[in-house]
């Protein structure tokens, strides 16, 4: 199933994106830097093992993991988090925990669209995602 997110994606449209990074903690000047950023993601897979690249102007970031196995990871901006991916109902459910926070980020394919829902508290942001050709 993890086989519909391989690939590599554009960001189209992003919303309530300042409000997230607010919400995490992210200063001034790093949610303007991040607002404005059109980053591409690409998604790859070798053996059970998923690689999430992150690739933008500002920063680019890799994740490697297995399903069901948390992994320390280290944030675009800058934190230090335990995560944890599963994949649940055709969706990859990304859970990060830092000093006694939780944050959580939802992929889901339709077609060739991906769309990333972001949470953390009340705060939900959204950003979708166009499959490159």
């Amino acid at each position: 199933m993890v086989e519909a997110f391989v690939g590599t994606w554009n960001l189209q449209e992003s919303k309530n994106f300042d409000d997230y990074m607010k919400a995490l903690g992210v200063g001034f000047a790093t949610r303007q830097v991040g607002s404005m950023t059109k980053p591409t993601t690409i998604i790859s897979q070798e053996g059970d093992t998923i690689i999430l690249k992150t690739q933008s102007t500002f920063k680019n970031t890799e994740i490697k993991f297995k399903l069901g196995e948390e992994f320390d990871e280290t944030t675009a901006d800058d934190r230090k988090v335990k995560s944890l991916v599963t994949l649940e109902g055709g969706k990859l459910i990304h859970i990060q925990k830092w000093n006694d926070k939780e944050t959580s980020l939802v992929r889901e394919v339709n077609g060739n669209q991906l769309v990333l829902t972001l949470t953390m508290g009340t705060i939900v942001s959204t950003r979708s995602y166009v499959k490159a050709e």
